[in-house]
């Protein structure tokens, strides 16, 4: 860059042989005297060194010689000031450019440097050039570092030393050396040409906005060193980043041109804090609705807070995404769990709250709340210290009264718990490594529709994904894994768990996951649980085996569809019951299964891959559809697929309503149930009285209460053979278990039929 070239400015001076009336032996300024007539100084038309030249007595203690003219000083623009002098006699002097600083309204710009070096002459008629340079930053060799507030200078020599010295000057040259420090000339505006100072301690908010808007599509750069920001910064042109910044918490950089997250590494070094930064932007910069990691990996020792990278945001509800990158999880006592205990009260006609909670300042928000009668998955939503009051993510089934009650507090890799409210955010194709050290993410406690979509989250330490509340509503994780660090353990020592939902309308589809204590435990209704394949198994002979996947509500509008359930099983549960016992509703139902591959190997012959688990009495089966699966036991059989987990009550199977179970397969199941079951028996001796069994295979332990068809197979014979055209009555609920019903003929038959029983009436 050189403005005299490309903007024909002319910085130099007249020469001498012009006039001395431009030439000031004062500041420069107007009105200041000039040595046209002074008798200080006089032109000299035939100098045998400089031709024409100025011949200057020094009379005053510093000597002054300044061109009257402003000479315009442009951001990122360098001039040097150049002079030839020497001594004709007298004591010998000492000489240096000298300049006065003006900006706006023609005043002076005080706190500035306006004396070059110092050059002593040391004897007569030997030429010396003296020489500085004047410039908008501070760089190794400018002599002037002057600031972006001037405008202009009025530029000469001063003379020092004893009086009576007589020196001749040559014509004074002004040139643009901006060549000397810029790289690129046409394409990168540098921030400390407009005054930026890298000494992590000035604040170069103003310098890096004039280098911003004097860039005009050029790059803006920010050379060595650490430039402090103290305020918030948005800038309009790429920037590329040799030294970093730094600025407060609540101060952020706005990178709209290059936003992704290796620019901001680049602007702050620390890759955490980078994150954390361009997160802030992410959520206030309108210019960008994802933040792309580039595929850089990221250092973490600490649990990340992502409302308090954002401190001016409780909430958020407008679609951001961060993409394309790895978090890797460090070794750190940051990420140890932090365990508390304290008596609280809970009332079940105030299903969501624990009260009188003792210490209630010390148990933290989001933390796992434990205790008798808690279920799975119970966290705590909100606090009221005054109040003495925990809000809680779902009821208790059976805790009422008081009792001390455990809070367990993971450490999350990304925490969203400080959020009122998030929705619409999403992450992709990101892996989370947490390496056995932190749980993944915490969920704001409130929100809507978080998406998690093709990332890794692997080897968590407790959890993956944790919903605290509502968060999870409309939630949607595809195409992920989830890969425990539990993997080496039996099934029994696990305790980890891939994700939880409390919300409706939760969308799991085409993920995996590895050996977690369950996979998911969904609490709301109307979940969509599709082509997923989570594994649980162990090497342990007749093992035990846990739930893969939780349903917690006996309203269930679910669809569990085309999964591959591998060595683990499904649970429907109502432990969010606060009052578990059914007086009202709808009980367990709206639950649909079909076409999974149900699997596993090498497991107790009790074990079953449809649980249901009442937590009070009174429930039934109000609608379930069990149809089109594929049901498979390797090294060993199971008994059935499907029962009743009767820890803590039965279910009501005189009221089992719109019950589907058909169409299924099975390998190394014992018992093959069915509802409606078509059942063929064939009765040798005849008989008034025949009783056709269901061996079973009604499912969830059904009574026969009704059935549908009782058709002949062939002639039905009398005790003397002949063929007889009769048409029995059924009794129901026949057998030990109800599940066997009787066919009543008109008289003694044999023969055989096929009849079709259902556990409905």
């Amino acid at each position: 860059m050189n403005k005299a070239i490309t903007d024909g400015i002319v910085f130099t001076p007249p020469e001498f042989s012009n006039g001395l009336d431009v030439w000031s032996s004062g500041d420069g300024t107007p009105g200041s005297p000039t040595y046209d007539g002074s008798g200080s100084g006089a032109y000299v038309p035939a100098d045998a060194d400089f031709g024409g030249c100025l011949e200057i007595l020094k009379v005053d203690t510093v000597q002054k010689l300044r061109y009257m003219g402003q000479t315009p000083l442009l951001p990122g623009c360098y001039l040097q000031i150049k002079a030839r002098v020497k001594a004709i006699s007298g004591p010998l002097p000492e000489i240096r450019i000298s300049a006065w600083a003006g900006g706006a309204g023609e005043l002076h710009v005080s706190g500035l440097t306006e004396q070059g070096p110092s050059t002593q002459l040391t004897e007569y008629g030997a030429i010396h050039e003296i020489t500085a340079i004047v410039g908008t930053g501070q760089r190794a060799g400018v002599d002037l570092p002057w600031n972006t507030s001037v405008l202009y200078g009025h530029f000469g020599l001063d003379i020092e030393g004893s009086n009576g010295a007589v020196i001749r000057v040559d014509d004074i040259e002004i040139a643009d050396v901006t060549s000397v420090f810029l790289r690129d000339m046409i394409g990168v505006v540098d921030v400390v040409d407009f005054g930026a100072v890298g000494d992590g301690v000035t604040d170069a908010s103003t310098a890096f906005e004039a280098a911003d808007q004097a860039a005009g599509g050029r790059k803006v750069y920010v050379p060595e060193g650490t430039f402090f920001l103290g305020q918030t910064l948005s800038l309009v042109s790429e920037v590329d980043f040799e030294g970093t910044v730094t600025m407060a918490d609540d101060s952020m950089l706005l990178l709209t041109k290059n936003f992704d997250l290796p620019s901001y590494i680049s602007a702050f070094g620390d890759e955490a804090l980078a994150f954390r930064k361009a997160f802030q932007a992410l959520l206030n910069n309108s210019d960008h609705e994802s933040l792309d990691m580039g595929g850089r990996k990221i250092a973490v020792s600490a649990p990340i807070d992502m409302q308090a990278a954002v401190p001016n945001r409780d909430s958020y509800s407008t679609r951001r995404v961060v993409r394309n990158g790895q978090f890797d999880v460090k070794s750190s006592a940051s990420w140890d769990s932090q365990t508390f205990t304290s008596v609280a009260s809970y009332d079940p006609a105030d299903p969501f709250k624990l009260s009188s909670v003792a210490n209630v300042a010390n148990i933290p928000k989001g933390a796992l709340v434990q205790g008798s009668g808690v279920g799975r998955e119970v966290y705590v939503r909100s606090k009221d210290e005054g109040a003495g009051e925990i809000t809680l993510s779902a009821p208790l089934h059976d805790a009422g009264g008081t009792q001390t009650f455990t809070f367990v507090q993971f450490q999350y890799l990304l925490d969203f718990g400080g959020f009122s409210a998030l929705q619409k955010f999403g992450m992709e194709d990101i892996e989370f490594q947490c390496n056995g050290r932190s749980s993944a993410i915490r969920l704001a406690p409130s929100g809507s529709t978080f998406v998690l979509k093709n990332c890794f989250v692997s080897r968590p330490k407790d959890r993956g994904i944790t919903s605290i509340g509502t968060g999870c509503q409309g939630m949607l994780i595809d195409g992920c894994q989830f890969l425990s660090s539990e993997e080496s353990f039996d099934v029994v020592d696990r305790s980890s768990i891939a994700l939880n939902a409390n919300a409706n309308d939760v969308k799991l589809r085409h993920n995996r996951a590895v050996r977690f204590h369950h996979f998911a435990v969904l609490g709301g209704d109307n979940n969509l649980v599709l082509g997923n394949h989570f594994f649980q198994g162990d090497a342990v002979p007749s093992g035990v085996r846990n739930a893969g996947l939780v349903m917690v509500g006996g309203y269930n509008s679910s669809t569990i569809a085309e999964n591959y359930v591998d060595n683990c099983f499904v649970e429907w549960t109502n432990e969010r019951d606060s009052a578990p016992d059914f007086t009202a509703g709808y009980s367990f139902s709206a639950l649909s299964i079909t076409d999974n591959i149900f699997y596993c190997s090498d497991v107790a012959p009790w074990f079953s891959y449809l649980v249901v688990r009442p937590y009070g009495s009174g429930h039934f089966l109000n609608g379930l559809t069990v149809t089109g699966n594929k049901f498979r036991t390797s090294n060993g059989t199971i008994d059935r697929v499907e029962k009743v987990d009767t820890t803590f009550a039965d279910l009501d199977r005189d009221r089992y309503v719109n019950v589907t179970f058909e169409n299924n397969t099975f390998h190394g199941v014992t018992t093959h149930s069915a509802n409606p079951l078509r059942v063929r028996h064939a009765q040798n001796a005849a008989s008034q009285a025949w009783l056709v069994s269901s061996d079973g295979r009604l499912p969830f332990g059904g009574k026969a209460r009704s059935c549908d068809s009782v058709v002949a197979l062939g002639a039905l014979k009398s005790v003397l053979n002949a063929t007889r055209y009769a048409v029995p009555y059924v009794e129901l609920q026949q057998g030990s278990d109800n599940a066997d019903l009787q066919l009543r003929w008109s008289e003694s038959v044999s023969g055989s039929v096929s009849v079709t029983m259902r556990i409905e009436n």
